[in-house]
């Protein structure tokens, strides 16, 4: 058994080889088949055009060898670095904000201490390309600058495209456009989706909400992490990745349909709880197991499991929590 995964994350000592390799060889079957639909799609080209068919393509999964091209394309980060030649070069041997810096500094080693090849040791040792794209990033969007989480994001785009300017570029995709607003110092959005996701609960899964709510649970204490680190450390990386793959075609409720999948789907055994630490525990229990190492199921069963999910209504509820919010403030 391989201690260490693809990705180079050191698998856990109480990691299930036997379920894993059992999953391991069908999910091969599905990759050997979508790898073939997506080299027909592509033709050689390094270029797609986005349909209903490539929508469908992304939600049964990106092969390893064209997520990166893919991702750069759907995301418009592609379109941003061709307008920019140079302009990522540029932002690194400019000047730099010490304070910025430093606090980079202080978390790299905090990266990823789990994977070998953010390792000092390692080479080459991707803390070197993580600390770049993060300064440049800082440098480049001075109203977010720095902030926590957004070395883990970094990160796993570098274990992706293995391509730092592409990382970057990435970052500001997600950062910039796709999640609203969640790493600004204030964290207007990301409080602001918490917030979404319990009133999505309360319309979805009543019965969760009450509970979170007779016991004095607030939201941000059992998902923070999910939207702050897009499910990274949380879920197995390949169910990250191909969450991932949706979210840079689809936009941020793919978050949403995540985590009302995780919590609908084990209602009864979150329901189970009957205290404060005890409603903790669940939900940190909930993205463990065979339901989320299975990501080809489970990606299925988050576009039919929380029912329809309009931009609309994401949208509605965002304005109204928001005000809400900011009221409270």
């Amino acid at each position: 058994f391989c201690r260490v995964d693809p990705y180079g994350f050191e698998r856990p000592d109480d990691f299930d080889y036997a379920s894993y390799e059992a999953f391991f060889s069908r999910y091969l079957v599905v990759l050997t088949r979508r790898a073939i639909k997506w080299s027909k799609l592509l033709k050689g080209k390094n270029s797609i055009q986005k349909s209903l068919k490539v929508k469908r393509y992304i939600r049964k999964g990106i092969p390893n060898e064209h997520r990166a091209l893919i991702w750069m394309i759907v995301s418009g980060a592609q379109t941003n670095m061709e307008q920019n030649p140079g302009y990522y070069h540029r932002l690194l041997e400019g000047e730099k904000n010490d304070k910025l810096v430093e606090a980079i500094k202080t978390d790299m080693n905090r990266t990823f201490p789990d994977n070998v090849k953010f390792r000092k040791t390692a080479d080459p040792c991707l803390q070197h390309t993580l600390y770049n794209v993060l300064v440049a990033y800082g440098h480049h969007n001075k109203a977010v600058g720095y902030c926590q989480g957004m070395n883990f994001i970094a990160g796993y785009l570098i274990l992706i495209t293995k391509n730092e300017e592409e990382s970057f570029w990435l970052l500001d995709a997600l950062i910039g456009r796709i999640l609203p607003d969640y790493y600004s110092p204030a964290m207007m959005g990301l409080k602001t989706d918490q917030e979404v996701l319990g009133e999505l609960v309360k319309m979805k899964v009543p019965a969760v909400a009450e509970l979170m709510e007779r016991h004095g649970v607030m939201w941000t204490l059992v998902v923070s992490r999910w939207f702050i680190c897009l499910f990274i450390d949380i879920l197995p990386v390949e169910t990250v990745l191909r969450i991932w793959d949706c979210l840079f075609y689809e936009g941020s409720k793919i978050i949403f349909r995540v985590a009302l999948t995780l919590i609908k789907q084990h209602q009864a055994f979150i329901l189970e709880a009957t205290n404060f630490p005890d409603i903790c525990d669940k939900f940190k229990q909930i993205t463990k197991g065979t339901f989320v190492t299975e990501c080809h199921s489970f990606m299925q069963k988050i576009f039919t499991e929380p029912g329809s999910l309009s931009m609309a209504t994401i949208n509605k509820l965002r304005e109204t929590c928001r005000e809400k919010l900011l009221s409270q403030g």
